[in-house]
């Protein structure tokens, strides 16, 4: 490692001051991802701001018709949290599938959207759920949040507070997962919130999450994994390596997608 400045504020305002006054500074949530980015000399920031002790930024509650998440939440919260588990049961089953317990235990769900990895499984869940993310500054809805890989609506400074999940009628989420990471290497959630039908696919796409629009309008003639039979994504705008390629890829988008439906009920 090398040398650079750590703070660990006590709330929101004193991590955004922190940002503002350090120049080129970081925020750590879980650290699953900068912590190793810095010892590869990847990234080199001159100051930390440690968000772990902000409790204005944790917790789980119910608010009328939304489930609303603390940024710092961390992921084994959000699977063994009564009140997710009763009000979106397979966004605590998500959670529960993220990574092994150390990552669980550590991770949050805000890291893990601001990070906005391809092939992670909370921008599916958010993305299907048409979720809003408050942010130090804003609101943004999900269909504005995420713009690509590992790139998000976010501004320089901007901190995110908590998202706000609608109450689906009706959520599942189903991937293939890298035996070694546990990633997506394709993962889709499927919602039906009111009369809206929402897919949202992660891991598979070569520019991040994204909607199936196909997929949302059989889902909203009827609601059942047979209507997604024959329906695909096109390869050429999946991704390629070492793991799967963009064909098979594009083949498991369409089945994670029916196992979703078959989970949502």
């Amino acid at each position: 490692m090398y040398a650079f400045d750590y703070h660990r504020p006590q709330s929101v305002a004193e991590a955004a001051n922190l940002l503002a006054s350090s120049g080129d500074a970081k925020l750590l949530a879980g650290g699953h991802t900068l912590l190793p980015t810095m010892k590869l000399r990847l990234a080199a920031p001159k100051a930390i701001v440690d968000l772990s002790r902000i409790a204005e930024l944790k917790g789980i509650d119910k608010k009328g018709n939304a489930l609303v998440i603390g940024a710092m939440t961390t992921h084994a919260e959000v699977a063994t949290s009564p009140a997710v588990r009763s009000a979106i049961a397979g966004l605590a089953e998500l959670a529960a599938g993220v990574g092994d317990p150390h990552v669980r235990n550590r991770g949050t769900i805000g890291g893990s959207i601001a990070n906005n990895d391809p092939a992670a499984d909370y921008p599916a869940a958010v993305l299907a759920l048409g979720a809003t993310i408050a942010t130090n500054k804003r609101e943004i809805k999900a269909d504005d949040f995420f713009k690509g890989l590992f790139s998000t609506a976010l501004a320089d400074g901007e901190i995110i507070t908590r998202i706000s999940f609608p109450i689906p009628a009706k959520f599942g989420y189903a991937k293939f997962a890298n035996p070694a990471s546990r990633y997506a290497l394709a993962g889709v959630a499927v919602a039906l919130i009111a009369k809206e039908v929402r897919v949202a696919v992660t891991g598979a796409g070569s520019s991040g999450v994204f909607r199936v629009p196909a997929m949302e309008a059989a889902l909203a003639k009827s609601w059942a994994a047979q209507s997604l039979a024959g329906l695909a994504v096109p390869a050429a705008d999946m991704m390629s390596d070492i793991h799967a390629d963009a064909a098979y890829r594009a083949h498991l988008v369409g089945v994670m997608a029916r196992r979703a439906v078959a989970k949502a009920g």
